[in-house]
């Protein structure tokens, strides 16, 4: 049976939806508001399908849409975000995603998309296409009464101030803000208008409901809106009548500590509230530390989150500042084709340079070991310790983690 993988028509979109759903184990029947939302967003040029021919039924699914990833020093760069991948449960291991996988990359580099995202649903599935876990996700809870906060906290010290806002101030104020933290903060991406619409119950799709939230906003002492966050909080009370209330954190954008500091206490000083649960944070947050006693905020996920595959290294690599000077020769494997080669790395605290080169290579690395590395989080000394980059200059190792690593860890906000 031949599967035939294209482009799909917009007439095609019902079918398409149907199998994301039956993808992601989702038995919410599509709905006619579902289509017409996703006919006004989805870029048909750069959505997949897989066609049985017998029955007609999608039975594949494959999109991907333009993003902008912040890199460190602050350079964003065009990137091909990847989502909706889906190989419907009785048309497994037929090569099907590997077809649209090999399309995508192909048609993103000749869009000139330096790079390619995705938020890995498996880890073992997106290393053979080249793709390398580059960021990483924390989440932790707080034992409110453990904090050592004063309990009759009632505004932030430093003269700013919390205000409760509705979702259209959340609309107004919160895009600027993130995008003033995403100028500084490498793994970040852009947010659409979309994506404030739906975070605020403007638009909403039927497999996810809109829950409706609190949302605040701080402002520092001289009335700049340098915080957001939208949080939900539970009824659960003791048969005694004792309040066991836990608040869900959905989102908090800060682009300061005093608002940081000031948003994690506010949370922690709402009435009936034992818990703070922080949603995703990167790995080295502030927010346990805010507290008094930290020991109060239990991690409770520590794990991968966005994967990145490098498309034009010379061009991403020359994007990015260096933590330390120095040159390195690259030799990127790629059994794609797409991104191999020798390449000759000058990285400076300021601008940096990256060309291809016939000069020996120092270290031998495959594209996703690349693309675990250009984020700052990777440790090139572990990977090679693992099997993943080889050695071919004494030294070269250590001189790849001093210059790639980061101060401060990347983080990706935003699930897509």
């Amino acid at each position: 049976m031949s599967i035939d993988v294209r482009t799909i028509a917009a007439s095609e979109l019902p079918t398409w939806l149907g199998a994301v759903a039956t993808g992601f184990l989702t038995a919410t029947p599509v709905t006619e508001s579902d289509i017409a939302q996703r006919a006004k967003y989805t870029d048909l040029a750069r959505t997949q399908g897989a066609f049985d021919p017998d029955t007609g039924r999608c039975v594949g699914t494959f999109r991907s849409f333009a993003q902008q990833i912040t890199v460190p020093g602050g350079a964003q760069l065009p990137a091909s975000a990847v989502s909706n991948v889906t190989v419907s449960p009785t048309h497994r291991r037929r090569g099907l995603l590997s077809r649209m996988m090999r399309a995508e990359l192909t048609a993103a580099k000749e869009r000139g998309e330096v790079l390619s995202t995705l938020i890995a649903a498996e880890y073992p599935i997106y290393g053979r296409y080249g793709y390398g876990p580059a960021t990483a996700i924390s989440e932790w809870e707080i034992d409110v009464p453990r904090t050592g906060l004063d309990p009759r906290w009632a505004a932030p010290e430093d003269g700013g101030r919390i205000d409760l806002v509705d979702a259209a101030e959340m609309r107004r104020v919160g895009p600027a803000v993130h995008e003033r933290l995403r100028a500084t903060t490498h793994g970040a991406i852009d947010r659409p208008e979309r994506w404030w619409s739906l975070a605020t119950g403007l638009e909403e799709i039927s497999v996810r409901p809109y829950k409706p939230c609190f949302f605040a906003v701080y402002r520092s002492a001289a009335g700049e809106a340098e915080g957001v966050v939208s949080y939900r909080a539970d009824g659960q009370w003791t048969d005694a009548k004792l309040p066991l209330n836990t608040v869900e954190v959905k989102d908090l954008v800060a682009t300061t500590v005093a608002a940081q500091r000031a948003l994690w206490h506010y949370l922690c000083s709402i009435d009936w509230v034992m818990k703070v649960r922080t949603g995703y944070r990167a790995p080295d947050d502030l927010v346990p530390s805010l507290l008094p006693d930290p020991r109060a905020a239990r991690m409770v996920t520590d794990a991968d989150y966005l994967w990145v595959r490098l498309l034009d290294v010379a061009a991403a690599l020359g994007a990015r500042t260096y933590a330390v000077p120095g040159s390195l020769v690259l030799e990127v494997t790629d059994p794609a084709g797409l991104a191999g080669g020798r390449f000759r790395l000058v990285a400076g605290t300021g601008a940096a340079a990256c060309a291809p080169t016939t000069d020996p290579a120092d270290l031998r690395l495959d594209v996703a070991r690349l693309g675990s590395l250009y984020l700052g989080d990777g440790s090139a000394v572990r990977w090679a310790a693992l099997g993943g980059i080889e050695e071919l200059r004494p030294g070269a190792l250590a001189l790849a983690d001093a210059v790639f690593r980061t101060a401060r860890r990347p983080w990706c906000p935003d699930v897509f």
